[in-house]
């Protein structure tokens, strides 16, 4: 089987690594420390070549509707965003636009009383106006007050008349004097009052300006706003159809994937088949050999068994290092183990390593063996087997996939090192590598146990 990983997941290695590097470049650190940090991003970095092989052990439709999916969840979660933002602006504006309203009505209410009393301070100049022109016409009829206390005075000839007369004269001087200066007073507060009102009409105008500014702010907000809701419902639906069909594409994908196991139950049988047969194969020449010798030692036998047919048919355990040479001129970009899947979650067996090497560079034989299988597989692309028979005590083959093609066919006899085709991007494959396995016994085993 075999298994990936999602880009979040190495954006978020990514940033590890960044954040790793930064601390490496801006903080003082024990020689030990950093050696320990510059391994830890070492390895960092290999999991991320590892892991993003892995993503392509899925089909071209799975990756293409996997990232289209994680693009539309990306632009909904930004538009989500903008429109979050847009509301959020547009509640202030409707915040801020009452608060002016209020403003201004209050100002409009301070303007309306400013000229109510503008309107009674004119009303008090109009009177005090009026009694003074009557001042003014009894002065005309009956002469100066102050020059009739002085006529008074002229012709009076009893001192307590005069004094009586020019009381009356100072008291009418007097009203006189006072009704002036009320006329002053009331002319002053009238004054003020047009001041009033000229500034309260000018503090209406800047909050009727101010209002009509946010009202036009509010307005493109809400168009904004409707624009973003309208982006979102959009994006939603465009999620969900990109969610159906990678849906649609998973299912297709895993319906490849229970072909590929049956196809490797397949494979996995006819080499545990043809392990037995090599195995008894290689006992009987080894009890012909055994035979022989006995035969030509006079009856004598040693007692003992040929390391050669040692070992049984497990073979997973066993480390035969250095047995296979290596299938390609490549470096290792995943290696054999468990992985749990991207897109399907389930957990599986990365069932061999994987050589990255460019496109047409050759294949080699790990070792002599004869080709058994040689077939097109939609997983894994143009696949080749080669049983190398029994060796060190397993039945041993290797299979070759994703292949451009083979240059050797089923039934073919092949040596160590030999050219069998070139490297390609068949099957379910995003560059070009080989992917290489190696069997024991029908069990797919840790390659590099025998490399």
């Amino acid at each position: 089987m075999v298994s990936a990983l999602p880009r979040a997941h190495r954006r978020r290695l990514i940033a590890v690594i960044a954040a790793v590097s930064v601390a490496i470049g801006g903080v003082v650190i024990p020689l030990a420390a950093a050696d320990d940090l510059k391994d830890k991003q070492s390895q960092l970095q290999r999991d991320i070549k590892r892991k993003s092989q892995d993503v392509q052990h899925s089909s071209a439709a799975a990756r293409r509707a996997s990232r289209a999916l994680a693009r539309a969840e990306s632009r909904l979660e930004s538009a989500q965003d903008r429109l979050a933002t847009k509301r959020g602006e547009l509640t202030a504006a409707q915040i801020l636009d009452d608060r002016m309203q209020a403003k201004l009505e209050q100002a409009i209410a301070d303007l309306k009383a400013a000229r109510k009393k503008l309107r009674i301070g004119k009303r008090k100049v109009a009177a005090q106006d009026v009694q003074l022109s009557r001042f003014a016409t009894s002065s005309y009829q009956s002469g100066d007050p102050a020059l009739m206390g002085l006529a008074m005075i002229l012709r009076s000839e009893d001192p307590n008349d005069l004094s009586t007369q020019l009381n009356a004269v100072g008291n009418l001087m007097d009203r006189e004097t006072t009704a002036l200066e009320r006329l002053e007073a009331v002319r002053d507060q009238l004054a003020e009052a047009e001041k009033e009102v000229a500034a309260l009409k000018d503090a209406v105008a800047v909050q009727r300006q101010q209002a009509a500014e946010n009202l036009e702010v509010k307005t493109e907000l809400e168009q904004q706003a409707a624009a973003a809701e309208a982006e979102v419902s959009g994006l939603v639906s465009k999620r969900e159809s990109a969610y159906t069909t990678a849906e649609s594409a998973k299912r297709a994908d895993l319906r490849q994937l229970r072909q590929m196991e049956a196809d490797n139950r397949r494979i996995e049988t006819i080499l545990r088949k043809r392990a037995a047969a090599a195995k008894a194969r290689a006992e009987r020449e080894r009890r012909r050999k055994a035979a022989a010798a006995k035969k030509s030692s006079g009856g004598s036998s040693s007692g003992g068994s040929s390391s050669g047919s040692s070992g049984g048919g497990g073979g997973g355990s066993q480390s035969s290092g250095g047995f296979l040479s290596s299938p390609v001129n490549g470096y290792v970009t995943s290696g054999f183990g468990y992985r749990t899947h991207p897109i399907y979650g389930y957990r599986s067996l990365h069932d061999g390593v994987d050589f990255g090497a460019g496109c047409g560079q050759p294949l080699y034989a790990g070792a002599s063996g004869t080709v058994v299988s040689r077939y097109f597989q939609s997983a894994w692309g143009n696949r080749l087997i080669i049983d190398h028979g029994y060796q060190r005590g397993v039945g041993l083959a290797t299979i070759y996939n994703h292949a451009i093609r083979y240059t050797v066919g089923v039934g073919q006899r092949v040596q160590r090192g030999q050219v069998i085709g070139y490297v390609g991007t068949t099957g379910w494959s995003t560059g070009c590598h080989l992917h290489f396995t190696v069997m024991s016994n029908g069990s797919a085993v840790n390659p590099m146990g025998w490399l």
